[in-house]
C-alpha cells in the first residue's frame, strides 16, 4: 500500500494492500477500495462508498458525498463503482436517496472526463464515455457503450440507451433510444450512431436492419405504435432491432423525436 503521509484515512476504511493514495486526500470511515486502484491527490471519498479494482480517480474529485436532494436526511445510502474506471479531475459523484434505489451505481470500464457530475441514484452501465462537463440530474440511467458529448445536460429520470450518442452541448429532456444519435437544445434524434456501430463490429446486416427500424420510427410519419408493430418481424430476426424496440417501450418520459 502506497499511502502518502499527508493523506487522511479515517478508521474503519477498507483499503486493499496495493492501493495508491496521494497527498491531501481524505478517505472516509465507510469507504471500501479494491486492489490496483490509484487515488490521486486532493480527492475526497466519503459515505458508504465501494470502489472496485483498478480504478483511477484524479485530483479534486468528490466521490460519495451526500446528495443535493432536499429530502435527504442523512440516511446511509450508497455509491457503488465497478472496475477499471477512469474518473478525471473535479468530478462529483453523489450517493443515492431512500426515495429511489438508495444507491448510485457506476459499472466498469467507464471514462468520466473532467468536471462530470453524476447526481443521486444515477445508474451508469459499462464502457460509457461522459465527456467534459457532462451533467446528469438525479435518477438518470445511462446504458452500456453510450457516449455523452461535452457539456451535455440530462434531465432527471431520463434514460440514455445502449450504443447511443449525444452531441456536445445537448440538453436531453426525453429518453434517447438505443443506437440513436441525438443533439440540440432540446435534443432531437439525428440518425443512428453509425460510426459507433462500425467501430464495435456490428455486422452490415444488423446495421441495415437498424437503419430500417430508425426510418420506421422517425422518418415515415407513422405513430409510434404503428412503427413498432411494423418492426415485429425485424425484431424476431435481429437482436439489435429487438433492443432498439425494447428501449422505446421502456420509456416513461417519451423519446426524443
Amino acid at each position: 500500500m502506497a499511502i502518502h503521509p499527508l493523506a487522511l484515512i479515517e478508521a474503519g476504511a477498507t483499503i486493499a494492500k496495493d492501493v495508491e493514495i496521494g497527498p491531501w486526500t481524505l478517505i472516509g470511515a465507510d469507504v471500501e477500495i479494491g486492489t490496483g486502484t490509484r487515488i490521486h491527490s486532493h480527492v475526497v471519498i466519503k459515505g458508504h462508498t465501494k470502489i472496485g479494482q483498478h480504478n483511477q480517480i484524479f485530483q479534486f474529485s468528490s466521490v460519495g458525498e451526500a446528495n443535493q436532494d432536499k429530502k435527504y436526511q442523512g440516511e446511509p445510502t450508497r455509491l457503488d463503482i465497478g472496475d477499471h474506471n477512469v474518473i478525471r479531475e473535479n468530478c462529483t459523484i453523489h450517493r443515492g436517496t431512500v426515495q429511489d434505489k438508495g444507491v448510485t451505481r457506476i459499472g466498469s470500464h467507464n471514462l468520466l472526463m473532467a468536471y462530470v457530475h453524476v447526481a443521486h441514484d444515477c445508474q451508469l452501465g459499462s464502457n460509457t464515455i461522459l465527456a467534459n462537463m457532462t451533467t446528469l440530474a438525479g435518477h438518470v440511467e445511462v446504458a452500456d457503450y453510450a457516449i455523452l458529448g461535452g457539456g451535455t445536460m440530462v434531465h432527471q429520470f431520463c434514460e440514455i440507451g445502449q450504443h447511443s450518442m449525444c452531441a456536445g452541448g445537448s440538453i436531453v429532456l426525453k429518453d434517447v433510444p438505443a443506437y440513436v444519435m441525438a443533439g440540440g437544445q432540446p435534443a432531437a434524434a439525428h440518425g443512428l450512431n453509425v460510426e459507433g456501430l462500425r467501430r464495435r463490429g456490428f455486422s452490415k446486416e444488423s446495421q441495415q436492419a437498424l437503419r430500417r427500424a430508425y426510418k420506421a420510427v422517425f422518418r415515415q410519419g407513422l405513430t409510434l405504435q404503428q412503427a413498432l408493430e411494423a418492426l415485429a418481424s425485424e425484431a424476431d430476426t435481429y437482436q439489435e432491432v429487438n433492443h432498439f424496440i425494447a428501449s422505446i417501450q421502456a420509456s416513461t418520459r417519451g423519446i426524443v423525436r
